[in-house]
């Protein structure tokens, strides 16, 4: 749920996936867990890019081995608190595959239940790249946090738009 920052720094594929390796490792120090950090830098990271949610499902597939087969509503009435990233990260995949806008798809994500906050942070993490987040959504959070995490905020931006300040 924290390497999204990842899928947004880096210039190629590669070192993306190098540095969500070497991210996850300090916590998730297991193949899952650090197959799972790589798999949402990755995602990310082929969205900004103008990939297709299709072309990034196949690649996730293809490269990760996760079963992306189920929707939600098959997720949905079994799913429960579980904290392994096998059991989170491919029903986050699937909240934002199924989602139809950024809201849409963190409301998705959260009608999973279960470790929602996570799995919402994975589909919201996608959602931006893909979809990008809608002001309102933006004005709102800006209203809610502290000074100092809005200039951390901006500097991360600035740094990924290329806008120093």
């Amino acid at each position: 749920m924290r390497v999204s920052s990842v899928g947004w720094l880096f210039d190629s594929l590669e070192e993306t996936r190098r540095i969500a390796r070497l991210t996850a490792e300090v916590t998730h120090n297991h193949p899952e867990g650090i197959k799972g950090a790589e798999s949402v830098a990755t995602a990310i990271y082929m969205l900004r890019n103008g990939k297709s949610k299709e072309e990034v499902k196949k690649y996730v597939i293809d490269e990760f081995g996760y079963d992306l087969s189920r929707t939600c509503d098959e997720i949905r009435p079994t799913y429960h608190h579980i904290e392994s990233c096998q059991e989170t990260v491919p029903e986050a995949f699937t909240a934002f595959f199924e989602g139809t806008d950024f809201e849409d798809t963190i409301r998705t994500a959260v009608s999973l239940g279960g470790d929602c906050d996570t799995l919402t942070c994975i589909a919201g993490g996608m959602a931006e790249a893909f979809y990008g987040v809608p002001d309102e959504f933006k004005n709102e959070c800006n209203k809610r946090i502290s000074d100092d995490f809005t200039e951390v905020i901006e500097k991360f931006y600035g740094r990924i738009t290329g806008d120093n300040q």
